[in-house]
Formats: C-alpha cells, structure tokens, sequence
C-alpha cells in the first residue's frame, strides 16, 4: 500500500502533531507499507538536525515545501496556512498515485486533501488531533471567522472514509460535526523513545517548574505566572520556565513583568526532545492548564504524556480529562496533583510539591508505568489497521 501523509508540521520540527505522525509513518513502514510525507520545510532554526533526521528516517521519504511562518517562526495563522495548502493541493495532484491519504488539521488542508482525493479517487483519513473550529472559538477572531473555520472543517471530516481521533472527548464533538459513523477513537501518546528516564536525572538544586509546550488561549497558561507569585514569597529562590511558543507567549512575558517577578521567570524557544527529556527529570515539577468553561474542556494537553515518561510530577489547573489522568496512580500514590483554576490553588499545588519532593526511585517507577500507558505506538498501530481495512 502506498501511503501519503499531508502535514505542515514534521520532524524535527517538535511538536505533538511531529511525535504523533512520525510514529504513524513507522507503523505503516513496519507493516511493509511504502510512506511519503508532504510537509514544509525544516525551520532555520532546525537545520542543524536535519542530517540525522534523515539518516534515522531513510525508511520513508519526507517532501518538503518552502512555507510562510509567522514572527515567532511557526506555520501558525491563515497566511502561513494557505502558503502550505496552495502549493500542496498540486503537489498532491502532480504526484504518483496513493492508496489513501492522511491528513492533519488545519482544516483547510483537510480540505485540500478531500478535492485531491475526489479528482484522482482515492479514500483520505482525516486525523483529528482536535476541533479546530472550537479553539478558534477561543481565540480574538470574529464570528464570521469561527463560522467559516466550522464549516470548512465539517467539509473535511464528512469527505474522509475515516476519521482517526485521539480521545472520547474529540469523538463526541466529531458527532456534532456530522462523522460519528466514521470516527474512531484511537487515542494519543508521546514517544517514549524520546521522553524517558535515561540519562541526566539529578533536580536542580532550587525548585524549577517547568511549561513545556505551546501557550494558547484556551491552554490559559498566565495562570501559571499568577500563582508563582505566591511561590516566591514562601520559595524565592524557585524558578519557573516557559518553553515553547503560542498566541499568549508575549502576553506572559509582559504579565511576569508587571507582577515583577521577570527575574525568576524564563522564556526559551522550543527545544529537540532530548534536550526537553533532560530539563524534565531535572525539574521539580510540570505544568500543564486547561482554561475551564470555555467549550474546549474535552481537550488533553499532551505534555503531560511526555512528563510523566520522563518520570517529571505534574501539576494540572483546570477542568478536563487531564484531571483524571494526573489522579493516576503508581504504588498508590497519584502521579500528580490537579488544582482549581485559581491562583491560590495553583500556588499551593507548587508549595506542596516541592515540600514533599519525589524521590528518584518514585520518578522511575512513574516513568516505568508511563512507558507502558501512553506510547504512541498504540494509536498508531490501531490506525494502520483501519487503514488496511479500508483497502481490504
């Protein structure tokens, strides 16, 4: 079976989507499937892993496309989006024929890949990662905007001859948009591989707490600057660190700048996986928020995978299933703590932590289990399979 993959974002370029399709990719190589991946290309700021990214993934081909990205250097934003879709709908046309497509939000390139599909037909899998048009929902844009984003994406999800989604949550707002009948819950994960407990694992001496991932509105990650506030008046020599991107990354800065707290908070750019594995095991504890009551409260911030595979304790703000994964336990303890949205909680969650440090045999142990819990092997082997089915 010849398989395409249509994504903005690839490896190395690190992001959930990355760690989620190369994982794909490989289940469909180990299944004796030929891969080709329609991606951008490599951010500058990336080039220097392109050579052993290549020589890692000399199993699949990887088709990259110069793209537009914006100031923070992500392909984030209509502009930056149509600079991948456009040039993708002929590079998808031009090609030698697939067996089936797979696809990955933005919704517009969901829609790319279903006139593609239609023109030289053949099935496409929409991999729904999220519903794109609630986050937008979430955001600054206009109704009129919301409005269209829905509506491109339902076009996209009822064209597919699947649609893949990552938790319950995704599926039942799939059925609002019209494709229950063929969604199917995969799941989601985080390479294990990449985040683990090998290597570096000694905590830095003064209590560091860690946000490791994008910064959007409906994360509400300010919450995170807010309480440290309080930590700092019982813990001042703690420090919290921001990496990553997202629309609200200057809004944070500009918030720990206002408390006057700027001198114990970071801010660094995304970073490869293991250099993020390290700063992990070595941090007190990691950060992960979901805004409540917003309509977004099915969504499962994946970072809490790949801290927990580190063996890293997590602290959760908000509402969603997060809660119920952080409330895992591992030799009858939880692996995390989850607080109310509120700065109080949160800072009291960050106070306890430190007070009661997980030990190294506690870290590995949760790590082990993590291994084992939330590889992303898994949900990409169920999505071989339903590819195959279709074929079949």
């Amino acid at each position: 079976m010849r398989v395409a993959i249509a994504s903005r974002i690839f490896n190395p370029e690190p992001s959930a989507a990355s760690f989620r399709l190369e994982a794909l990719a490989r289940a469909f190589a180990d299944h004796g499937h030929d891969v080709t991946v329609f991606t951008s290309t490599i951010p500058r700021e990336r080039r220097g892993e392109a050579a052993s990214f290549a020589q890692r993934t000399a199993w699949m081909r990887v088709r990259r496309f110069p793209v537009v990205r914006n100031r923070s250097g992500y392909v984030r934003g209509y502009v930056p989006y149509l600079s991948f879709d456009i040039p993708l709908f002929f590079r998808l046309l031009c090609s030698r024929r697939f067996d089936v497509i797979i696809t990955e939000p933005p919704p517009t390139t969901g829609a790319v890949v279903r006139l593609v599909a239609g023109l030289r037909r053949v099935p496409y899998m929409y991999y729904a990662a999220d519903i794109w048009a609630d986050a937008a929902q979430q955001t600054a844009s206009a109704a009129f905007v919301v409005r269209a984003v829905r509506i491109v994406e339902r076009w996209a999800l009822r064209g597919a001859s699947a649609v893949l989604s990552v938790s319950d949550g995704v599926t039942a707002r799939l059925a609002a948009l019209g494709a229950s009948d063929r969604a199917l819950t995969i799941g989601n994960g985080i390479d294990v591989e990449a985040f683990n407990f090998t290597g570096e694992t000694e905590s830095d001496e003064d209590p560091l707490f860690v946000y490791a991932g994008t910064s959007s509105e409906w994360h509400g990650s300010g919450i995170f600057v807010e309480a440290f506030a309080e930590v700092l008046r019982e813990l001042p020599e703690a420090r919290l660190l921001f990496i990553g991107g997202g629309s609200e990354r200057d809004e944070l800065e500009q918030k720990a700048r206002r408390i006057g707290i700027e001198g114990s908070v970071d801010f660094r750019p995304s970073v490869a996986p293991a250099q993020l594995a390290e700063i992990l095991r070595r941090s007190t504890a990691s950060l992960a928020s979901q805004r409540p009551e917003v309509g977004y409260d099915y969504a499962f911030p994946t970072k809490l995978y790949a801290s927990a595979a580190c063996g890293t304790p997590l602290i959760f703000a908000g509402s969603g299933p997060a809660v119920e994964f952080v409330a895992s336990e591992v030799d009858g303890t939880p692996i995390g703590r989850a607080a109310a949205y509120t700065p109080a909680a949160v800072s009291e969650s960050m106070i306890e932590t430190v007070r009661h440090a997980a030990s190294r045999d506690r870290r590995l142990a949760v790590a082990k289990w993590a291994r084992n819990q939330v590889a992303i092997s898994r949900p990409a082997e169920l999505a071989v399979r339903r590819a195959e089915e279709l074929l079949s």
